[in-house]
C-alpha cells in the first residue's frame, strides 16, 4: 500500500486540506521575503496534487470483487 492510498485521505476534503495548507504555506514564505522555502512549500503542494489528485485511487476500486454479485 503507498501513503496516498492510507484510509486517512480518503475523504476529500482532507487532500484538499493538505494541498491548501502547503499553498498557504508557500504564500506566506514567499510574502516573508524567504522564496527558497516558498518554492519549497510550493514543491510540495505540486507532489500533494499528484498524489492525491492526479494518482489517488480510493481504495475500494483497487480491489477486485472475489465474489460475482447475483
Amino acid at each position: 500500500m503507498k501513503d496516498y492510498e492510507h484510509p486517512f485521505f480518503r475523504p476529500l476534503w482532507r487532500r484538499i486540506a493538505v494541498v491548501a495548507v502547503c499553498l498557504i504555506w508557500s504564500a506566506i514564505e514567499f510574502a516573508s521575503g524567504t522564496p527558497f522555502w516558498g518554492v519549497i512549500a510550493l514543491g510540495f503542494a505540486g507532489y500533494a496534487v499528484w498524489q492525491f489528485f492526479y494518482l489517488y485511487k480510493p481504495a475500494e476500486e483497487n480491489k477486485a470483487d472475489p465474489e460475482p454479485k447475483e
